[in-house]
């Protein structure tokens, strides 16, 4: 198998824990991927004004580029990046003008787009063409005895028609987790939105919210909490130095991706995990598990 991957602009820098463990993870299942030349910020959020064209531009040229290397495939790992190319992608395939005058603020362009790309979610690929069970022979090292949380929040799983998954109840990673011999541990807070932009200038709201979703978690007996979308990552992770300061009964909890788990699960070499970007430290819990 063979993806055209666009990795988003944080997978470049403060989460290359995520790209690093999902890369290795995908050789390990002999997935040959091919990052897709030029690409361009996905422009972070999708526009929900009617009438605003311009932010529409930088997920549809992302889509050409997938074009310009012969696939009709886009495989994405950020859950942000995920929700705002597919749903341009799927604006654009319902409003034909929309698609024309994007086109044509693109007229640099070598190729005009036609919605002929389809934009995937790694998890997507696990689960519905690699398959769980394919996965499951490829392991050599078991997360039995793990507790593992799987954090949603809100890109994977809404707008309903965008999601690949139940968006009350999505259960692809904690299946993707029972699969590699952890415990998942469900938790009603799973699809609660962790604050996302407020943390720029209302870091007290993030704390609020962290402190109710990790002490969901936590209450539920789980270890580790598992994510897929950076800004989540960073929520729940590096603000719980202020969650703690405002909450002085918190409990920290380590929060890493569903790639790091997969990687570990797959012999991948320890410093594709890239464990030194983490907050909370998730090293003592890896190790008193036999996992690293």
């Amino acid at each position: 198998m063979k993806l055209s991957y666009f990795p988003g602009c944080t997978l470049k820098n403060h989460a290359k824990n995520f790209e690093d463990s999902a890369l290795c993870s995908l050789k390990s299942l002999d997935v040959e991927v091919e990052e897709i030349r030029r690409w361009n910020c996905c422009g972070t959020v999708f526009s929900l004004t009617s009438d605003d064209l311009i932010h529409h531009v930088a997920p549809v040229r992302n889509l050409i580029r997938a074009k310009e290397a012969g696939s009709d495939k886009l495989m994405t790992l950020c859950a942000m990046c995920y929700n705002t190319l597919k749903r341009s992608n799927e604006r654009v395939r319902s409003n034909p003008e929309d698609l024309d005058i994007i086109n044509d603020l693109m007229y640099r362009e070598d190729i005009d787009y036609e919605g002929d790309v389809d934009v995937v979610h790694l998890l997507e690929i696990l689960k519905n063409e690699i398959k769980f069970e394919n996965i499951a022979k490829k392991t050599v090292k078991s997360l039995k005895g793990l507790k593992v949380a799987s954090y949603y929040g809100c890109y994977l799983v809404r707008p309903r028609e965008i999601g690949f998954d139940d968006v009350e109840n999505p259960m692809i990673m904690d299946e993707l987790m029972t699969t590699l011999g952890a415990e998942a541990i469900d938790f009603p807070h799973k699809v609660e939105c962790c604050g996302a932009y407020q943390t720029v200038d209302k870091p007290e709201i993030i704390a609020d919210r962290t402190n109710q979703i990790l002490s969901s978690a936590i209450k539920q007996g789980a270890e580790v909490v598992i994510v897929s979308c950076p800004l989540c990552a960073f929520n729940l992770d590096q603000r719980q130095k202020k969650t703690q300061q405002k909450f002085p009964e918190f409990k920290n909890i380590p929060i890493l991706y569903f790639s790091q788990l997969l990687a570990i699960s797959l012999g991948c070499p320890q410093d594709s995990l890239r464990l030194d970007l983490h907050y909370i430290d998730p090293t003592a819990i890896l190790k008193e598990k036999g996992l690293i």
